[in-house]
């Protein structure tokens, strides 16, 4: 059994209804990328935190991009719950491929975006983001390696739209 087995059935053995309530309810933070694409729109709104709303929503429409419309079907990695239909899962079955987790995406897109203008902010976006992640795994729709990729395109894709919206910014946009 690979290690990516071992961490999804070791997160299978911590399930509790308490703990269950709460996973899910965080997991549900990041669907369809609510919270943080209004949490952009918001930011959006003041002058003073624009850039930071502007950069959100870029890296949080790379992200999807890059992960979803072309990652994941390139890679078509099955679900951990596709593989093993043992494990009854808590939230909606899902029809598209795991890698990379989408809810990983945008919550660390948005997450790293605020850290790179706020890191007061950032710090607690991040925690959040973390928990998010975690609980795709908790939840057993997605491998350690899925959320891991999910960081990464995340980090590739706030560093792309900061960079475009300085250079932007810089030609008087």
């Amino acid at each position: 059994m690979s290690w990516e087995w071992s961490v999804l059935y070791f997160f299978q053995k911590l399930h509790s209804p308490c703990l269950d309530l709460l996973m899910t309810g965080i997991t549900h933070l990041a669907s369809k990328g609510a919270f943080w694409i209004c949490l952009g729109f918001i930011f959006l709104y003041f002058k003073k935190t624009r850039t930071l709303g502007m950069t959100m929503l870029l890296s949080m429409l790379f992200s999807f991009l890059i992960g979803n419309l072309f990652l994941k079907n390139m890679v078509q990695r099955p679900r951990p719950y596709w593989l093993d239909p043992s494990i009854s899962i808590l939230v909606p079955h899902l029809q598209d491929f795991s890698f990379p987790s989408g809810h990983t995406m945008v919550s660390f897109s948005g997450a790293l975006s605020i850290f790179h203008y706020k890191k007061s902010w950032g710090i607690w976006a991040l925690i959040l983001a973390s928990l998010i992640a975690l609980s795709r795994i908790y939840h057993f729709v997605h491998f350690p390696t899925d959320v891991l990729g999910g960081i990464l395109v995340s980090c590739i894709s706030v560093v792309l739209a900061t960079k475009l919206i300085h250079s932007f910014q810089k030609k008087g946009f």
